[in-house]
């Protein structure tokens, strides 16, 4: 599917948050890691308790994208659980409330140490599909 232009709606939220973002541009938040590969964020809840304040624990997933081939998630990062709440969109809201800095803090210090160097490099990839094309 291609993408498509949709102008953000600033009276959605604070789009500084990483709940806001998305919220006011209509998709999730996309950010580089210390690897040098791209991640989209999305916020992730569980339930963790039958009932009670902090029955649903929320975390950030990050999908890393894959940078030769065909487009896709090709592996993932997540944190431990961030925030709490009774409900479901309680600790979704509460863990959206997050500053986008603090964000890319977490997805730094989750990829650190990771190598992004592909083991061929694209023109590579691009010689060998045409080799195996009859």
């Amino acid at each position: 599917m291609p993408g498509r232009f949709l102008p953000a709606d600033h009276s959605l939220g604070d789009a500084n948050t990483i709940g806001g973002y998305a919220a006011v541009h209509s998709r999730p938040a996309a950010f580089e890691g210390t690897d040098g590969m791209s991640y989209s964020v999305e916020i992730v809840v569980d339930r963790v308790a039958a009932d009670g304040p902090e029955a649903f624990a929320a975390f950030l997933l990050f999908l890393r994208w894959r940078r030769v081939g065909a487009q896709g998630v090709e592996g993932h990062l997540e944190t431990d659980y961030l925030a709490w709440g009774p409900t479901e969109d309680r600790a979704r809201t509460n863990l959206g409330a997050m500053q986008l800095e603090r964000v890319r803090e977490l997805l730094a210090i989750l990829s650190a140490g990771r190598t992004a160097a592909p083991t061929r490099r694209w023109w590579d990839v691009m010689r060998a599909e045409d080799e195996d094309t009859p």
